[in-house]
């Protein structure tokens, strides 16, 4: 007689790649599991070898990876581990990536150019994942170019929850930083409670990429503004903005965003800039050579983990984003 105690028991598997242990650390510990064991190794060639020290069979994996620099090493690494676990029979793949990989090369803006974020669900297909997760994504359209679930969560009400426990609502001005943001930074307002204004960047006519004036549509004088966007590379354009509220009558100026890329001089631009504080979450690993005074780093992991757990038991990923 077989074993029928056995038979479609469901279990829960956590694996992390080599680039974010903190976040991997605190979803485990949230999800009252262990990451389980892995051999990971680069080789003097740059090629990645990976192999599971436990049996993954009939499992449920989810496969966490935050997508920082290198981004290339990263999601080979993810491609690799998700391939492993496809061969050992895992019953159900979940790529977790916070922070989605060339999200925003999700178009063709010109001939001859590539949609690497249309790549990049491909090839997490391919090697065997059945399911996205992932954290506020630079185009929604994303979601349509993985052949499967996504699970697209937002960072905006735990950032907003700081912000109303912090700041005075009376005082509060959402910012979108440009018209491309406007419909993400109304959600904030509506969250909030508080008005909304936008910048319109004017460009100089005369000189290529170059920005000439910020316009600044809405009433921002003496009150605290809140620019809000998805990520902050190099700080550039969001310094700018900070900067020309300052100019235009702003009180106080703070930022909000989901994702601290914070490539080459973003620490520099942060700490001379207007912001009196940047509030940020973990997607991504902050290195502890990097800086800023001005910047508060708020967990993902809950969220990270209450998605995975519902997902597991096979429930409501949108009903969680209500309960926000």
């Amino acid at each position: 007689m077989p074993d029928l105690t056995k038979k479609d028991v469901k279990h829960l598997m956590l694996f992390a790649g080599r680039s974010h242990p903190a976040l991997a650390a605190q979803i485990a510990s949230l999800l009252g599991t262990e990451i389980v064991p892995a051999r990971m190794v680069t080789y003097a060639n740059s090629e990645i070898y990976v192999r599971f020290e436990e049996s993954v069979r009939g499992c449920d994996a989810f496969v966490l990876q935050a997508h920082t620099a290198p981004v290339n090493d990263y999601l080979m690494e993810q491609l690799v581990m998700v391939d492993a676990l496809r061969r050992a029979s895992a019953r159900r793949i979940t790529v977790v990536t916070p922070f989605y990989p060339y999200a925003r090369q999700d178009k063709k803006h010109a001939g001859r150019e590539p949609i690497s974020a249309r790549l990049v669900a491909d090839m997490f297909r391919v090697a065997g994942a059945t399911r996205i997760m992932t954290v506020d994504l630079h185009a929604d359209q994303i979601q349509g170019f993985f052949d499967g679930p996504v699970d697209h969560l937002y960072g905006m009400p735990l950032l907003a929850d700081y912000v109303h426990a912090k700041y005075s609502q009376e005082d509060l001005v959402v910012v979108s930083p440009d018209a491309g943001r406007v419909r993400t930074a109304d959600k904030w307002s509506d969250r909030l409670g508080c008005p909304l204004a936008i910048i319109h960047k004017r460009r100089d006519p005369d000189v290529a990429n170059t920005v000439a004036v910020h316009e600044v549509v809405g009433d921002i004088e003496g009150k605290t503004c809140l620019l809000v966007d998805d990520m902050i590379d190099t700080a550039g354009t969001i310094c700018l903005a900070a900067e020309a509220l300052k100019v235009k009558g702003a009180g106080k100026v703070i930022a909000a965003t989901t994702h601290a890329v914070l490539s080459g001089p973003a620490a520099e631009r942060l700490n001379r800039s207007a912001f009196e504080e940047v509030i940020v979450t973990n997607t991504l690993p902050i290195d502890p050579r990097v800086e800023i005074d001005k910047l508060t780093v708020l967990s993902i992991a809950p969220l990270l983990a209450k998605a995975i757990r519902a997902v597991f038991d096979d429930g409501s990923v949108a009903a969680l984003m209500n309960e926000q």
